[in-house]
C-alpha cells in the first residue's frame, strides 16, 4: 500500500484553510453572514475580527493550523496503514 505524502497533504490543506478564514473574515464585513465563525476564531486566534487586519492575520493563522492538523493526520495514516 502507497503511503500518503503527509507535507504535500499539510501544504494543500494549510493554503485552502487560510484563503477560506481569510475570505470568511471579508464577508463578515461587508455581508451579515460570518460573524459567529469570526467570534469562534477570534476566541482560538489572536488578532482575528472583522477588520482588513483581522483578515490578513487569518491568513498565516489558517495555513499554520490547517498545515499541522493535516499534516498530523497523513503522519498517523501512515503509521497506521
Amino acid at each position: 500500500m502507497k503511503k500518503l505524502n503527509a507535507t504535500a497533504l499539510g501544504l494543500a490543506f494549510g493554503i485552502i484553510w487560510a484563503v477560506a478564514m481569510f475570505l470568511v473574515v471579508v464577508i463578515s464585513m461587508y455581508a451579515d453572514w460570518g460573524g459567529a465563525f469570526v467570534n469562534v476564531m477570534s476566541s482560538v486566534y489572536v488578532g482575528i475580527e472583522s477588520t482588513w487586519t483581522g483578515a490578513f492575520l487569518a491568513l498565516p493563522w489558517g495555513f499554520v493550523d490547517g498545515f499541522i492538523g493535516l499534516y498530523l493526520m497523513g503522519w498517523l495514516y501512515n503509521k497506521f496503514a
